[in-house]
């Protein structure tokens, strides 16, 4: 078993697909399980791997759950979307190179219209207003997009991880894709709410989600302030390193 992906709906047409995995500051995991949880998508598969890390979670029914990456799918409007959340990540760059590569036989097939992957730009220090800024292979798409920075050439270093390759590969198979990446603090700890919020914002621009922002900013802004405080406390430690990289992308 390199990558197992099973499928409870396979026939899909000409969807929006769009990703949201762990990375720096978990902004597109933040972003998209909001978003699934808010719009009830129906769960349409799984995948799960050898590549993926070598642990178990242990769930709500103190029952473990090997790590996996699962499928969503929403009818909105005229438009079908297809949403991917998980916990992981594929462990190493040849298991990212052919996770993708699975991924995008299957999203040729069902004749994606466009992708679109989420990520974070670590900052060494808590934005108050985090930038989102969008990159891709089709110029076309990404200027569909409103409300983001596009002058991001010397801004960011290389998009590591399946939000950087997806976008990359896709051009391969034909299919217009981009990565919206938020600003927000480079702490391994850190939560980006607020730049994951910036991204909804923006997905709400471009394709009227309905995404409820105000459910998001009431449920997670006591979160937010109780992880501000804790973050300060270890902001000195990190600042030493982040002052050499400035500005980074991660995952």
């Amino acid at each position: 078993m390199d990558f197992e992906i099973c499928l409870y709906k396979k026939k899909i047409k000409n969807p929006i697909f769009i990703e949201g995995l762990p990375g720096i500051g978990n902004v597109g995991k933040v972003a998209v399980d909001f978003i699934i949880d808010t719009l009830a998508p129906k769960k349409i598969g799984y995948i799960i791997s050898k590549y993926f890390p070598h642990y178990v979670f242990i769930g709500e029914n103190n029952l473990v759950q090997l790590p996996k990456i699962e499928l969503f799918h929403k009818k909105i409007g005229d438009k079908d979307f297809v949403f991917m959340a998980g916990d992981v990540q594929p462990i190493d760059e040849p298991s990212c190179y052919e996770f993708c590569a699975n991924l995008l036989n299957i999203l040729k097939k069902w004749k994606t219209k466009e992708i679109v992957t989420i990520g974070g730009i670590g900052l060494s220090e808590i934005p108050k207003k985090p930038i989102v800024y969008i990159t891709g292979n089709n110029k076309k798409l990404i200027n569909n997009f409103k409300g983001c920075n596009k002058k991001i050439y010397g801004v960011v270093g290389p998009i590591v991880g399946v939000t950087g390759v997806l976008v990359g590969m896709a051009g391969f198979y034909g299919i217009p894709a981009v990565a919206l990446l938020a600003q927000t603090y480079a702490h391994l700890a850190h939560l980006g709410i607020s730049a994951s919020r910036e991204i909804m914002n923006v997905l709400n621009k471009t394709y009227n989600l309905e995404i409820d922002i105000k459910r998001f900013d009431e449920e997670i802004n006591q979160l937010e302030k109780e992880l501000k405080i804790r973050f300060e406390k270890g902001k000195e430690l990190l600042k030493p390193f982040m002052e050499k990289r400035k500005l980074n992308y991660f995952g």
